[in-house]
């Protein structure tokens, strides 16, 4: 700051005058004269006052937050359209902008957990661990003894809550297999377990969570079904519970959810295409409601993302020539560089010739993991030669920990076949019991499973991103874990 010779002059003069009460003026004055500078701003020798330089904001992170500031406070349908509105406004950010303002949120800010898990499904890194006390989800881990160096801590007493009778029983099996596989296969220290029967209802799993809590469980891996977990969300859970599927609502607070869920095929398959700059995309579905389910989440992800769905069409399960839709549907303005395939094996080998009459089959392919369903005859599946879709890592590479498929097959018929895949769940389920805190605590934590790399987001949902294969020359083949 600059004081000018004549304010200096005054105050002098007025500091060599004959009474204290006027060095007491000048003293008052040149304070204020001093504070005045002070809050006005240095001058420069121009005489013209420098502005801090604006803040840019994101228009679309400004809409964003305040989303994400108000989401706390909904309930219900409310709170799921608002969490996918905020995701589709993230969903418009390239990587590099979501990565720098997922990195500039500050700690505790609401939008920081949403824009860390767009990251987690983009496969890229966060820039810090998500914030807990900011969300509607923290781990809760007990009192567990401390936790090994690789992280390893384990529950003192778990409850794993399975349909051991009814419907969903034959599920069940591959799953309580797969997880006995990494349990007795672990040599460290192991919780005592105990299973209960949930009989596939939504009072059965209730009554069986009630069961183990009295019977001293700090921990709980289950329910299997998805109307047993909705059902046990909507109650006062005194033990954490690491659930075997996906409510309608997100996990309460101090509990977690990990499902093989259909919609996570599709928004891997959509990224898939993304990644390679594929976003016009013609889908071709079948009749079967998981496959509907993959399709709605593609569209949604491929769409927030700025990509097109060019055309849908319906696949019988008889085989019918759909090569005139085909090519019509690429024939459209703007064209299609992809085909995304959630279709069953026999339906994705009848409708494969049409893509290459139809001009398609030059074009990315990707389908969902039920490509497998149906398949496994080489002189057939050459048909689906060149097919990326996504597998379990234990399935195509194997896994540390683990036998390999194809020797475990031989010994259990609960792990090979369609039951291969929860029977990899259901070992994974087992890792996550153990290994879940050090996955939420760091910024890159993940434990590499059977069903592929696990993660979890800031809302206490297991995000598991799968290996990638195709066939070749009709035999199974890994891609890398890209899918390139």
């Amino acid at each position: 700051m600059q004081v000018s010779k004549t304010m200096w002059a005054n105050g002098a003069k007025a500091a060599n005058g004959p009474t204290a009460r006027a060095r007491a003026m000048a003293a008052s004055m040149a304070l204020a004269v001093a504070m005045t500078l002070a809050i006005g701003g240095c001058t420069t020798t121009g005489g013209t006052s420098q502005k801090p330089p604006a803040v840019r904001i994101n228009p679309i992170v400004a809409e964003a937050s305040a989303l994400a500031r108000n989401h706390a406070g909904l309930n219900g349908q409310a709170k799921t359209e608002n969490a996918r509105a905020i995701e589709r406004l993230l969903g418009g950010l390239d990587n590099a902008a979501l990565t720098n303002e997922a990195a500039a949120l500050p700690a505790g800010d609401p939008l920081y957990n949403f824009a860390g898990r767009e990251l987690l499904r983009r496969g890229l890194n966060l820039p810090r661990p998500f914030d807990q006390e900011a969300s509607d989800w923290r781990v809760n881990m007990g009192d567990r003894p401390p936790a090994d160096r690789d992280g390893y801590r384990p529950p003192r007493k778990l409850a794993v809550l399975l349909p051991l009778s009814g419907t969903l029983a034959t599920a069940a099996s591959p799953v309580r297999d797969g997880f006995l596989s990494g349990y007795y296969g672990e040599h460290r220290a192991r919780p005592d377990v105990a299973f209960y029967d949930t009989t596939g209802t939504p009072a059965g799993a209730v009554e069986a969570y009630r069961k183990a809590v009295t019977d001293g469980a700090d921990y709980v891996l289950g329910p299997l079904g998805r109307d047993e977990v909705g059902a046990l969300f909507k109650e006062s859970l005194t033990v954490p519970v690491l659930a075997l599927n996906r409510a309608p609502t997100a996990p309460p607070t101090g509990n977690a959810s990990f499902a093989l869920a259909p919609e996570d095929d599709g928004i891997a398959a959509a990224e898939y295409l993304l990644s390679r700059n594929a976003r016009r995309a013609i889908v071709l579905v079948g009749g079967d409601d998981n496959l509907r389910r993959s399709v709605a989440a593609f569209r949604e992800h491929l769409q927030g993302r700025g990509g097109v769905v060019v055309e849908t069409l319906q696949i019988a399960d008889k085989p019918v020539d759909s090569t005139a839709a085909l090519q019509a549907a690429l024939q459209k303005d703007g064209g299609a560089n992809a085909v995304f395939l959630a279709l069953k094996g026999a339906q994705a080998r009848a409708i494969a010739p049409q893509l290459a009459t139809a001009g398609l089959s030059d074009k990315l392919r990707v389908g969902t993991s039920q490509l497998l369903s149906g398949s496994g005859k080489a002189e057939q599946d050459k048909a689906l030669d060149g097919i990326a879709f996504p597998t379990e890592s234990w399935t195509v590479r194997g896994i540390n920990g683990l036998p390999g498929a194809e020797s475990t097959g031989k010994d259990l018929p609960t792990a090979r076949g369609p039951a291969a895949k929860l029977f990899a769940f259901g070992y994974d389920a087992w890792l996550l019991t153990g290994y879940l805190e050090r996955i939420a605590q760091s910024a890159n934590g993940k434990v590499q499973g059977a069903t592929g790399t696990l993660r979890i987001d800031g809302f206490g949902n297991i995000l598991r991103t799968p290996a990638w294969s195709t066939f070749r020359d009709g035999m199974l083949i890994a891609l890398d874990t890209t899918g390139g």
